[in-house]
């Protein structure tokens, strides 16, 4: 699956694919229009991949600070990319390991 492909999906189906990982799944509910199940799929998990897209949920709300201890725990800095260049960019990162079966959880790289 591509990022405009989980895009597409969050604008024109009722529910995420199956077995979509759970920070893919938090992207997906927030270009559906559901910021809190999207939340709440980012909050289920502990991975830097969670982290990340939780980070960008509080940036889409808002709460920068808030963001910035997300950025920090996934690792990251917050982007001066617009907000639909960080999910394109977060979603590119996260499905090519979805896709191949791996689990993005793990931030080693191993399934």
């Amino acid at each position: 699956m591509t990022p405009e492909a989980l895009r597409h999906s969050a604008r024109s189906a009722a529910a995420p694919p199956a077995g979509l990982a759970a920070p893919l799944e938090a992207l997906w509910w927030e270009a559906h229009g559901d910021w809190d199940r999207a939340h709440g799929a980012a909050q289920a998990g502990e991975d830097a991949g969670s982290a990340w897209v939780h980070a960008y949920l509080h940036r889409v709300e808002g709460d920068l600070a808030n963001a910035d201890y997300w950025y920090r725990r996934a690792g990251r800095q917050r982007p001066a990319a617009s907000l639909e260049a960080e999910w394109a960019a977060i979603a590119a990162a996260l499905l090519p390991e979805d896709a191949a079966g791996g689990d993005p959880s793990r931030s080693d790289g191993t399934a």
